[in-house]
């Protein structure tokens, strides 16, 4: 029996060599039935418990273009500065109105100019050396022109406010309208100075001195405060009217950086007796604490909605700062829309009102005029069956499931080829965008700028291997070596905490800083007042996303701009072989 073959040992046959080929089938049958019942189980426990913590989860194709387009800058997608509607405008299409020069003062002098003045003065001939300056006078005016454009030879000039007097009788004040020669950042500036002036024996004034970015306050033009200011707003007078605007047919809009802001809520009855509006507004939903792309690409899907449907639109101006942002590692609620975006813009191009108070006359008005709620639950139900709702109130109430619970989702399908986000009407904040303006004045408007991304990417070295080494100081002089010229102003935008790692550069190029410049947002800044007196009175924190978005700012700002993904490292800038799947 010991020398028996093995498959002679069973008595039934069962492993006879003639069955072999059949059980193993059979056995394998059921090993693949089995990996897929575990399989089915194993997706439906990630299916039920998984909560994606950005839009990506399922994204339209318009999100990704979004997302994905090339940007100016390089700072991750997921923390960085989201793009707004100025970002979509080329900078070469926004220079709509022809500059003045030297050449258009000189002219103007001498159209202005007559003999009988010219006489008249060498007549009479008496003046004081300590006599008050005349900041109205013409000639003046073209003195203070002409010293500007030749201090300035960065910047275009486009209209000059006429001077007003200043903090002395040897002072003036001048403002004028801007924009950089290079640079890709689309807007225009605005900058009003103090000059000192200094008159001679024979009468003759000079300019001796010139203040800082914004020292001219009493050049400053104040705005009336109300609704409807973008279409009513009292036209500037107080111009160079000797060089004529040339406008384009179509020109493009763009904020106007260092003007006074005033983004005070509107009331419902500037706007009509409140029970004739028709309303939408978005209740609940998981966007909360969320990165502010994934904010700002379900906000503008609820704005697009609302202005698909002709209704006001009824918006939670209270933000909650994903901890991505914060110093304190934490999500932080009680944020105000106006801290990131330009609402004054938002209001002057489109009919919006803030939650709260709609809330409050909603209280007054709906027993007593029996207006009526249209209550939708279903983001899938789309707005075009949603157009011919006669109720005052169309709510969105959305649950508490993730992603099914996001504002975008309203977007998606049917309704994306109906529904436009309109990023036009949607820009940053211009108290940011002043101080990124506040701080290339202060570089002269001359200056290069390079990224320098490291942080968390640097130290994983299996998504980015050579980040950390083509980020070094030795590496960036090497590669800056070739693109900017020693002796340059050099702005750093960096995620770099320490920034004495890079003291290098310092021995090639003038470095600069995102916090060498925080007294423009500290507690004795014009930025922390306006914001605390925004804020009812609280003090408000210069957060992570300010700090990026000026920082990305400045850096767009630059005549050169120097990418950390494009200029310094091959390493793909969302990882490993991702470089051809996104911008990088």
């Amino acid at each position: 029996m010991m020398n028996q073959p093995a498959f002679m040992l069973s008595r039934n046959g069962s492993f006879r060599a003639e069955n072999l080929g059949a059980n193993a089938i059979s056995m394998i049958k059921n090993l693949c039935f089995t990996l897929f019942v575990v399989g089915v189980l194993v997706f439906t426990i990630i299916a039920a418990t998984y909560q994606p913590e950005d839009p990506l989860f399922h994204p339209s194709s318009k999100m990704t273009t979004f997302l994905t387009s090339n940007s100016n800058a390089t700072f991750k997608s997921d923390i960085g500065v989201v793009k707004t509607g100025e970002d979509f405008v080329a900078s070469n299409q926004t220079a709509f109105e022809t500059f003045i020069n030297i050449t258009d003062v000189d002219n103007a002098v001498q159209a202005t100019t007559t003999p009988e003045e010219t006489k008249a003065v060498s007549e009479t001939g008496e003046c004081r050396a300590d006599e008050p300056v005349n900041c109205r006078d013409p000639d003046v005016f073209h003195l203070l022109m002409r010293f500007t454009i030749e201090r300035f030879q960065d910047i275009h000039f486009y209209r000059f406010g006429k001077p007003v007097a200043g903090n002395n009788a040897s002072s003036c004040h001048m403002a004028w309208r801007f924009r950089p020669k290079e640079g890709k950042a689309a807007a225009f500036y605005k900058d009003y100075r103090s000059f000192a002036l200094v008159r001679a024996e024979n009468c003759t004034l000079t300019v001796s001195g010139i203040g800082d970015y914004h020292s001219g306050g009493n050049a400053r033009k104040r705005r009336g405060r109300g609704r409807g200011r973008g279409k009513n707003r009292e036209k500037d007078n107080e111009v160079f009217e000797k060089v004529p605007a040339k406008v384009d047919e179509n020109p493009v809009a763009l904020p106007d950086v260092g003007e006074t802001v005033d983004d005070s809520l509107p009331t419902v009855e500037s706007e009509g007796s409140f029970g004739h509006g028709k309303y939408l507004i978005y209740s609940g939903g998981g966007d909360r604490c969320k990165s502010m792309n994934q904010y700002l690409w379900s906000f503008m899907c609820m704005l697009g909605e609302a202005q698909y449907l002709n209704r006001t639109l009824v918006m939670d101006l209270s933000i909650c700062l994903s901890k991505m942002y914060t110093s304190s590692g934490q999500d932080e609620e009680g944020k105000d829309f106006r801290f990131y975006f330009d609402f004054e813009h938002l209001m002057d191009s489109a009919p919006v009102l803030d939650q709260t108070q709609f809330w409050s006359d909603w209280g007054k008005w709906q027993k007593k005029d029996g207006l009526s709620l249209h209550l939708v639950e279903d983001f899938k139900v789309a707005a075009t069956k949603l157009a011919n709702v006669k109720d005052t109130v169309i709510m969105r109430k959305f649950g508490a499931v993730e992603p099914d619970n996001y504002w975008y989702r309203v977007c998606e399908g049917e309704a994306e080829s109906v529904i436009e986000r309109p990023w036009h009407m949607i820009w940053k904040s211009r108290r940011l965008l002043d101080i990124a303006s506040a701080i290339s004045a202060r570089m002269n408007w001359d200056f290069d700028a390079v990224h320098v991304e490291r942080g968390e990417k640097a130290a994983n070295k299996e998504q980015w291997p050579n980040l950390e080494r083509d980020t070094s100081p030795e590496a960036l002089l090497s590669a800056l070596n070739y693109k900017i010229e020693d002796g340059r102003n050099l702005y750093v935008a960096t995620n770099e905490k320490d920034t004495s790692f890079f003291d290098p550069l310092k021995d090639k190029y003038s470095t600069h800083f995102l916090d060498e410049y925080s007294d423009l947002w500290n507690t004795e800044s014009d930025w922390y007042a306006e914001m605390t007196k925004l804020n009812n009175g609280n003090p408000v924190e210069f957060d992570g996303y300010m700090r990026i978005s000026v920082d990305t700012e400045v850096f767009l700002r630059g005549k050169k701009q120097i990418e950390t993904f494009n200029d310094l490292t091959k390493d793909c800038k969302d990882g490993i072989n991702t470089c051809t799947a996104s911008a990088s």
